[in-house]
């Protein structure tokens, strides 16, 4: 157990660095290529902060955990609003300037739904996986219009993003930062999956659990960095749009990999319990951020409120671990197709 618990931590660590190695590269590579601060923000640095999300989905997958997979992508999406997203407020109230952070808040809701439309079956195919990606490349075009729109309309976060770009390496060092962060992030996301799949087993937890709690956490943890230090900045709209932009990309990136990798039915807990909190959770920081008539804010005790909704979830997910849930009519009704 001891080890399982080491690997899970050392994972977490080497996570965390090898994707902040990984952005540093790639965003580097693309800044001396000449793109603009926002449209590396937007798409570059947007999906490198997802990598992490990316890679453990891809070893739980290959592993023949699709559960695990499934929890880490919508979990994260629920640790991003309910904790990243609430405690960043609790620290400095957030205020929305941006316009183009109000043009991704419909993108977000609609992938939501998209995503919901596709599991309603109980199962994640690979056509449902092939419209994931499908998807993301039509919302990363999207994002890039928005980024070159901004450029002209002179948009506040555009000089968030400039000022938050890291500092001119030779495009030299920058590959070398790609490759290994890269290297790392795929040897940690294997051990990390390791760990988590073994504690899974030693208690008799589901793998979904599993990856909706502590993976589904310890994933996260680059967009908590990034949105309280551009919080403490005044970059809000760099704090919210860092957890828009990895949400967007966890449904779209992280999601469509066990579609694709390990098809077939997953747990109907999904459905009723755990889609519900994360569209809930999405609908909630539309209605307190879009600031309709005006500049958007979530404030201390909308943040509050934020935390104590991911508490209270985590807490149901724990004390209801051990429960055996009943199938779904649409589920048993797979099962029987499929034998």
């Amino acid at each position: 157990m001891l080890l399982n618990v080491a690997a899970i931590v050392v994972g977490f660590a080497l996570l965390v660095w090898g994707a902040d190695r990984f952005v540093l590269g790639a965003a580097s590579i693309a800044r001396n290529l000449g793109l603009s601060p926002m449209l590396i923000g937007l798409t570059i640095v947007g999906l490198g902060t997802s990598a992490p999300e990316i890679l453990v989905s891809t070893m739980a997958s290959v592993q023949g955990n699709p559960g695990l997979a499934i929890g880490n992508a919508i979990g994260s999406n629920i640790a991003n609003i309910g904790l990243i997203l609430g405690i960043t407020a609790l620290i400095v109230p957030l205020t929305v300037c941006s316009d183009a952070l109000r043009r991704e808040y419909p993108i977000l809701l609609a992938i939501c739904m998209l995503v919901l439309v596709l599991m309603l079956d109980g199962e994640l195919g690979r056509i449902d996986g092939a419209i994931l990606m499908l998807s993301l490349v039509l919302v990363i075009y999207g994002l890039a219009r928005i980024a070159l729109r901004s450029r002209t309309e002179k948009d506040p976060m555009e000089a968030e993003y400039e000022a938050e770009m890291p500092e001119a390496i030779s495009t030299k060092a920058a590959v070398i930062w790609f490759i290994v962060g890269l290297g790392v992030l795929l040897f940690s996301s294997r051990l990390l999956v390791w760990g988590a799949v073994n504690i899974a087993v030693s208690f008799g937890i589901s793998d979904l659990i599993i990856g909706l709690t502590i993976v589904a956490l310890g994933t996260s943890l680059p967009e908590l960095a990034a949105s309280i230090t551009s919080a403490l900045k005044n970059e809000h709209d760099i704090a919210i749009g860092n957890v828009i932009g990895s949400n967007m990309y966890n449904l779209l990136a992280v999601l469509s990999v066990p579609g694709v990798i390990m098809p077939g039915i997953f747990a109907p807990e999904v459905l009723s319990r755990d889609l519900p909190i994360m569209i809930g959770l999405t609908l909630a920081i539309f209605i307190m951020g879009y600031g309709f008539g005006g500049n958007g804010r979530i404030n201390r005790f909308e943040g509050l409120l934020l935390v104590l909704c991911f508490v209270g979830y985590q807490a149901f997910l724990f004390i209801g671990a051990d429960e055996p849930v009943e199938q779904t009519s649409i589920v048993r009704m797979l099962d029987e197709r499929k034998v």
